[in-house]
């Protein structure tokens, strides 16, 4: 898949917070870190960290779960890579 059919940091901002609302979101296309690397031709790498209420009293697996949801009509079209932090608002410091 080329580079310009793979989903833009924009377009996954933009599915997350329509899915889930977040408090706080920052997403970023680390995809230039890992040219080279097997895995980049089959798509980008992206970090995702987002503050989000509807984590309250929830597990990480699950919400890495309602993250991926959220992104699943990008997951086609060339991510490779998600990594994710996902806190309550109680766990985030403030920045």
């Amino acid at each position: 898949m080329s580079p310009e059919q793979r989903p833009t940091a924009s377009e996954i901002r933009a599915v997350i917070e329509r899915e889930l609302a977040p408090l706080a979101l920052d997403v970023t296309d680390d995809s230039a870190r890992h040219a080279g690397h097997a895995g980049a031709r089959q798509g980008g790498h992206f970090s995702v960290r987002l503050v989000c209420a509807a984590f309250r009293g929830r597990p990480p697996l699950e919400r890495h779960r309602m993250v991926y949801r959220a992104v699943a009509p990008l997951l086609g079209r060339g991510i490779h890579a998600l990594s994710i932090i996902a806190q309550t608002p109680d766990e985030s410091s403030p920045t």
